[in-house]
């Protein structure tokens, strides 16, 4: 028998007293089942995950691309992966979709995670520290399209 955590959300981390980001990234990421750089390459080859690079343009353009990630800016992600929005990118298909959240060092994808999951995406997760992660195991990188 399994049982669930809550979903940490912005009211609840926040209701007992302010706590800095550093405290939130912690207590959020105790929910995430966060994913190695070698891992969610796997599970992107094997069809496992769906990988989604919330980097801006001028980091994409410098760093490169992951091949096959889905490209969403951080401010259009929820609107772009809820399987049920209007905007929904076709590869949103369900709530039970594995998403790997990609940011430059894997700050911001947590948080990014953590909001994919209020909506319904209970196995988004990020990549432990980001396309910097990434790109330092060696993975595949396209500079060609950035």
């Amino acid at each position: 028998m399994t049982t669930e955590r809550p979903v940490a959300d912005a009211h609840s981390v926040t209701a007992e007293r302010p706590v800095g980001i550093d405290e939130l990234l912690e207590r959020v990421r105790a929910d995430l089942d966060r994913v190695e750089a070698r891992a969610a390459h796997d599970a992107a080859r094997a069809g496992d995950a769906l990988l989604v690079d919330i980097r801006y343009a001028a980091l994409r353009e410098r760093d490169g691309l992951i091949p096959g990630a889905l490209v969403v800016e951080r401010n259009e992600l929820e609107w772009r992966l809820d399987p049920q929005g209007s905007h929904r990118a076709p590869e949103a298909t369900s709530h039970d979709l594995r998403v790997v959240v990609v940011c430059n060092e894997g700050y911001a994808s947590s948080l990014a995670a953590v909001s994919l999951r209020q909506l319904g995406l209970h196995r988004a997760t990020d990549l432990v520290g980001g396309f910097q992660a990434w790109q330092a195991a060696g993975l595949p990188v396209d500079t060609a399209t950035a």
